[in-house]
């Protein structure tokens, strides 16, 4: 069957829901893409990928061959956000239940292994498809209500469209605790598709198309100008596109900075960054990416226990200063409800799901970060232990 474009307004917000009601739901993601990609098909994985994190979830992308030099930036943010790239000398992460194919025509143009055929066609998986290819010379690949294939200037604008939907899904962000699904490295992968696909936007055909191109440059704009100090205004999108490759290597500095602070119990790795730390980082890095290093450690931490990862830091917001934890399960280690701890010390700024959990205390209530966090490992591995 031809692929042709989403007919109504109705039918796109009906796939884009069972989409997201995917992305709650299921729990192993495999991202593919074409032979020989370009720079919209790994842009539109890396870009796919970045959401699933903040949704806590297995991410995993095939990719059997190099990353084009232009775009190697994308698999460093792959590295710092716990996406798993994997090659045909690679194996897998079992747990696969959810396929995404991205800016791919039909199937015979698929990069994929065997293995990954025979899980294409389990009747256990779903596959999602993200295209924007249309016409004759094309065929589906996603499963029915769940292909966003539809017009558009390349694939990783209808993964920005996407996003833009969960943005107003107020419900399902507090549920997962996401401030923002369009954050810096979600927005570079986007633009990098975009710019890859249209010439830095020569090739825009339609008023849709432009309208698209215009918002998001406008949204990337808006967030450089909040993370770098400038007297002016961005004047084109070359310098947008400089600034945020720039400030996703100063995020791997970060990362750095922070992962060599880590100590590990029998169960659980963790990190309690003190008044000092921070000082250091927040003269260096913008809040954003501390965030993003911060997320990223405590998912790691987490793996290298094959249990618990903790992290903890104090920060600081309009009206008041804080310490923060985040706290993650590994992906094997299913045998212990995090949300206990926040009932165990009697936490009520907290929230999260089993697998994930963060809180918050006044400053002024906690002046001993790294003592709080010596009792709390001591309890989980008398818990988990």
């Amino acid at each position: 069957m031809a692929k042709t474009k989403i007919q109504t307004i109705r039918e796109r917000n009906t796939i884009v829901d069972n989409i997201i009601s995917a992305m709650v739901e299921r729990k192993g993601f495999l991202l593919i893409g074409h032979k020989n990609p370009d720079e919209d098909c790994i842009a539109s994985m890396v870009a796919f990928a970045i959401l699933l994190t903040k949704f806590d979830k297995r991410v995993q992308i095939y990719i059997n061959g190099e990353i084009p030099r232009n775009v190697h930036y994308l698999a460093h943010i792959c590295m710092y956000n716990a996406i798993r790239i994997v090659s045909s000398r690679q194996r897998l992460v079992p747990g696969i239940d959810t396929i995404i194919a991205c800016d791919t025509p039909k199937p015979s143009m698929l990069d994929i292994t065997p293995a990954i055929q025979k899980r294409l066609k389990s009747k256990k998986v779903i596959r999602i498809e993200v295209d924007h290819h249309l016409g004759a010379d094309s065929n589906y690949i996603g499963d029915v209500g769940y292909r966003l294939v539809t017009e558009a200037s390349s694939s990783s604008e209808l993964v920005g469209i996407l996003a833009l939907k969960l943005k107003a899904r107020r419900d399902v962000l507090g549920r997962f605790v996401i401030a923002d699904p369009l954050s810096r490295n979600f927005v570079l992968a986007v633009l990098t598709g975009i710019i890859g696909d249209t010439n830095m936007g020569k090739y825009l055909k339609s008023r849709r198309e432009k309208k698209y191109y215009a918002l998001f440059s406008g949204i990337y704009n808006d967030i450089l100008m909040k993370t770098t100090v400038r007297d002016s205004n961005f004047t084109n999108i070359d310098q947008v596109y400089s600034e945020l490759q720039k400030l996703s290597e100063k995020e791997a500095k970060c990362y750095g900075y922070i992962i060599q602070k880590q100590q590990l119990s029998n169960s659980v790795a963790y990190i309690a960054l003190n008044q000092k730390d921070m000082n250091y980082l927040t003269r260096e890095y913008d809040k954003e990416t501390i965030t993003n290093a911060t997320k990223s450690i405590v998912n790691d931490l987490a793996e290298i226990s094959q249990k618990v990862g903790i992290i903890a830091f104090p920060e600081k917001n309009e009206n008041s200063k804080l310490v923060q934890f985040r706290m993650r399960r590994s992906h094997n280690y299913k045998e212990f409800d995090l949300r206990r701890i926040l009932e165990m010390f009697s936490i009520s700024n907290g929230g999260g799901h089993e697998g994930a959990i963060g809180f918050r205390f006044q400053a002024n209530e906690m002046k001993d970060i790294e003592g709080y966090m010596a009792k709390l490992v001591k309890r989980l591995e008398q818990e988990i232990g």
